[in-house]
C-alpha cells in the first residue's frame, strides 16, 4: 500500500537520503494513514545523527531543545517537523521517561522500543512500509498490543496505559489478552504519572466511539485517578426509572451523547453523588434526592485535581447541578434556568437530559422525552421572540437606577434581580417606564432591609 507524504515531509526525507542516511515516517502517521485518517503530524526517524541532522538542514530553521533525546525539529513554512535519530533507550527508574537513550543506525532496533505494535511500523516511498511487528495485520484485526512484553513495556512509561486505553476508544480496538492483563497488573504505576498528562489522556478517551466498553472493562484502571467512581460500581438502583446500576447508567448516559469533552465529561460525572444520597423506604425503593448536589462537589474536587480548566470545571458543574430539573413547558422555570446558567449550557442541559433519559429504563421513557422536547419548543420560542430572561434584556439597567438616585451598588444589583424576577414570572411588564415606578417603590424596603 502506498502511503500519501505531504509535500514537506517527503521533501526531509528525500534530502536525509540524498546525503546517505536512512529516514523514514514513523508511528502515528503512519498508522493514521494505514486506517484512511489523515495524520495531524507526520514524525521522521532517521539513520543520521543529531550533529548530521543539524549539518543536512544547515540553511533552515532548527529547534535544538530535544537534542540530547535525537530529536531536531526542522522549520518549514512556520511549521516544525520533528526528526529524530534511531535510538535505544535506557532505564525507566521514573516510569516515565528513559534515564539515558543511545543512538543506532537500525531502524528495526528503535521500533522495536515502541509502545504499540500499531505505533511501531515505518514508511517512505523508496521502501515501503517497515512492519516487524505486524502492525498491519493487528490494525485489519483491530487489535492492540505491545511491542515485546507488556510488563516491561508499561513499567518503562506508565502513561502508556492511558494511552492504550485512549488507542482502543478513539480507534475500536480490542486490546490483546495479555495486553489487557498487564494494564489492569500494572494500573497503580499511574499514580507515577502527572495531573495534566492523566488529564490528556482521559480527555481523549472519553470523547472515543468505543467508550463505553473502554469504562465497563477498564473501571478499575480508571479509579486509580478518579475514586469518586468506585462507590458507584455496586451501588444499585431500586426504582422503575432504572434497569441498570449506577456505573452501568453512567457508562451507557456516556456513549448516549455527542462526543463534546464537556458533555461527555458531564455524563461521566453526573451520578457520582448517588451512593451517599441513595435512601431506601419501607417498600424497598431507592431514592436518591439531592444527589446533583453531591455529584456537583466530587466532580468539582476531580476535575480541580486533574488540572482541568476553570471554565470547563465550572461548565460540568453548573450542568452536573441542573442535570434533575425537569422542564416540560414551563416558560417560567426555563427562563429562570436560563438566566442561571446562560444560553450555550442550557442547550447542553437539553442534550444532558436526554442522555440521561435514554440511559435509563423505558419506564415512562416517551412521557419524558415528550417534556424535553416540549421544553425545547418553549426554549426556541423564548429566543426566537426575544422574550426576557435574563438583566441584559431587562428593559432597565443600572445606569437609570442612577438616575433616578439610588447609588448603593448592592441595592442597584438587588432591585435588578427583583425587576428581573418579576418580568420572568409574568407580574412585572418589561416596560423602561414600568419598572422605573417598581424600581422606586422597592427602594425604601431594600435599605430598610439593608
Amino acid at each position: 500500500m502506498k502511503i500519501s507524504i505531504p509535500e514537506n515531509v517527503n521533501s526531509l526525507l528525500i534530502k536525509l537520503n540524498n546525503c546517505g542516511f536512512e529516514a523514514f515516517a514513523v508511528g502515528g502517521c503512519v498508522r493514521d494513514s494505514l486506517l484512511g485518517i489523515e495524520p495531524n503530524d507526520w514524525d521522521i526517524t532517521t539513520s543520521a545523527k543529531p550533529s548530521e541532522i543539524k549539518s543536512v538542514f544547515s540553511d533552515y530553521q532548527l529547534i535544538e531543545v530535544g537534542e540530547k533525546h535525537g530529536t531536531i525539529a526542522v522549520v518549514i513554512n512556520y511549521k516544525p517537523y520533528e526528526i529524530t535519530t534511531y535510538r535505544l533507550d535506557g532505564a525507566y527508574s521514573d516510569n516515565r521517561r528513559p534515564d539515558s537513550v543511545s543512538f543506532t543506525d537500525k531502524l528495526e532496533e528503535d521500533l522495536s522500543r515502541r509502545d504499540f505494535t500499531v505505533n511501531a511500523m515505518a514508511y517512505n516511498d523508496e521502501v515501503g512500509l517497515v512492519d516487524p511487528f505486524n502492525g498491519e495485520l493487528d490494525l485489519q484485526y483491530k487489535a492492540l498490543r505491545c511491542v515485546g512484553a507488556p510488563d516491561k513495556r508499561f513499567n518503562e512509561d506508565a502513561l502508556r496505559i492511558l494511552r492504550a486505553l485512549r488507542f482502543a476508544s478513539v480507534y475500536n480496538l480490542s486490546i490483546e489478552g495479555s495486553t489487557s492483563n498487564s494494564i489492569v497488573r500494572n494500573r497503580l504505576l499511574l499514580n507515577n504519572i502527572s495531573a495534566e498528562r492523566i488529564q490528556s489522556e482521559f480527555s481523549k478517551m472519553l470523547c472515543g466511539d468505543n467508550i463505553n466498553f473502554i469504562l465497563r472493562r477498564y473501571k478499575d484502571v480508571i479509579a486509580v485517578f478518579i475514586p469518586e467512581i468506585v462507590a458507584t460500581f455496586e451501588c444499585e438502583q431500586n426504582t422503575p426509572h432504572h434497569n441498570k446500576n449506577v456505573w452501568r447508567h453512567t457508562t451507557a448516559a456516556v456513549s448516549n451523547i455527542e462526543n463534546s469533552l464537556t458533555l461527555r465529561m458531564t455524563m461521566f460525572m453526573h451520578d457520582i453523588g448517588k451512593p451517599l444520597a441513595r435512601r431506601t423506604d419501607s417498600s424497598g425503593r431507592d431514592h436518591f434526592k439531592g444527589h446533583n448536589h453531591f455529584s456537583a462537589v466530587l466532580a468539582k474536587n476531580a476535575l480541580e485535581r486533574l488540572k482541568y480548566p476553570t471554565k470547563f470545571i465550572e461548565d460540568v458543574v453548573t450542568l452536573i447541578e441542573y442535570h434533575d430539573v425537569r422542564f416540560s413547558d414551563n416558560k417560567k422555570k426555563i427562563k429562570h434556568v436560563l438566566n442561571n446558567i446562560g444560553l450555550v449550557n442550557f442547550e447542553r442541559l437539553l442534550k444532558v437530559q436526554k442522555a440521561d433519559i435514554l440511559s435509563q429504563s423505558k419506564y415512562k421513557r416517551e412521557i419524558k422525552l415528550n417534556n424535553l422536547d416540549l421544553a425545547y419548543d418553549t426554549y426556541k420560542s423564548i429566543i426566537d421572540n426575544k422574550e426576557c430572561y435574563s438583566l441584559k434584556s431587562l428593559n432597565i439597567n443600572g445606569s437609570d437606577l442612577i438616575h433616578l438616585g439610588i447609588t448603593e451598588g448592592k441595592i442597584i444589583g438587588d432591585i435588578l434581580e427583583r425587576l428581573l424576577d418579576g418580568v420572568i414570572d409574568g407580574t412585572f411588564e418589561n416596560d423602561n417606564v414600568f419598572l422605573k415606578k417598581e424600581a422606586i417603590e422597592l427602594i425604601n424596603e431594600l435599605r430598610t432591609e439593608n
